[in-house]
């Protein structure tokens, strides 16, 4: 991992958590018996995720949220097995469950089942559980979708709640929840190019549509923007410049957790204070090691010093990057 590591205190919010069913297959043959490889059930959520990579990463992670009380016992188990500190709020409800279907080749199904509805004082009850969560953070991961019933204002609240607390927060949601939060301005987003084109309201079918709708993000006054394209690799747009890293060729199982883990990833880089080249491309990397396997990345998986290796990052055409970035 990049050197000079600072253990740092993070603090990841997951509106919507779900227990996710990945399951590997052959092709589908719809309508008949079909045959599955392997099988994991996993708590899951953006925040979640993102909590579950900076904790291998050595750093110290409290995972809060709403959290249904019916069925948290999946969770529970994962955040002392992880060494989370637990501190979500109980609402009333089960979490969803998600089935992720990896067919051999990549094509991913996801079938998203309805969730807990958030009751109308969730949005206070967590900004109570913030007041005394924040000051012993030195940075706020916000992820995911939202519940039923939790309006995207609630999103730009909390970003806000965390700013003025001095705390940089990076936002990775869509939707509404993703406008409402860049008008909040956080510190970092991001978005994959889908949920970058439904803010733009616009397609975005290359790099170079990324790189204005990116332009455009930026006079939002989000500091940096990290555009993951898939196959396309990735772009960063930070005060320093744009970067794009090129991903390895990999054996593709399953994308599911690659955007988390890209976004753990960068900020494990940013915190131990690394050259913006060696942020990208170790985020790239440990992403592309993700999609190899159900799961999230591992940064200890054998391949990954290869991986790392095979990455590649260069300057966006016109762009002089050499500068670093601190929180």
């Amino acid at each position: 991992c990049p050197g000079g590591l600072v253990m740092a205190r993070i603090l990841t919010i997951t509106l919507n958590p779900a227990l996710d069913l990945s399951v590997e297959t052959p092709p589908l043959t719809l309508g008949e018996v079909n045959r599955t490889g392997h099988t994991l059930i996993e708590p899951a959520g953006k925040g979640i995720n993102v909590a579950r990579v900076l904790a291998r990463l050595g750093h110290s992670v409290t995972v809060a949220g709403l959290l249904g009380d019916a069925n948290p016992g999946h969770f529970e188990r994962l955040f002392e097995a992880e060494g989370l500190e637990d501190r979500f709020v109980r609402v009333p409800g089960r979490n969803r469950i998600n089935i992720k279907i990896a067919e051999a080749g990549g094509r991913v199904t996801d079938l998203n089942g309805p969730g807990f509805r958030a009751p109308e004082t969730a949005l206070q009850s967590l900004e109570d559980r913030l007041e005394s969560l924040l000051p012993e953070c030195d940075v706020v991961v916000i992820g995911g979708s939202l519940p039923d019933g939790f309006l995207p204002s609630g999103v730009a609240e909390l970003v806000q709640q965390a700013s003025e607390a001095g705390k940089p927060v990076w936002l990775d949601t869509s939707g509404e929840g993703l406008k409402a939060g860049i008008e909040a301005g956080p510190f970092a987003i991001k978005p994959n190019t889908d949920e970058l084109a439904g803010w733009a309201g616009l397609p975005i079918n290359d790099v170079a549509a990324v790189e204005t709708t990116v332009a455009r993000l930026r006079t939002h006054g989000v500091s940096h923007v990290v555009v993951s394209m898939g196959a396309d690799g990735v772009l960063w747009s930070s005060p320093s410049g744009l970067l794009r890293s090129r991903v390895p060729p990999v054996s593709l199982v399953s994308t599911v957790g690659a955007g988390d883990t890209l976004l753990a990833g960068m900020l494990h880089g940013v915190l131990g204070g690394e050259r913006d080249e060696a942020v990208l491309r170790y985020a790239t990397a440990l992403s592309a090691e993700c999609v190899q396997h159900i799961g999230v990345g591992d940064p200890e998986a054998p391949d990954f010093p290869s991986l790392l290796q095979q990455t590649r990052v260069q300057p966006w055409p016109g762009q002089n990057n050499t500068g670093e970035i601190r929180l």
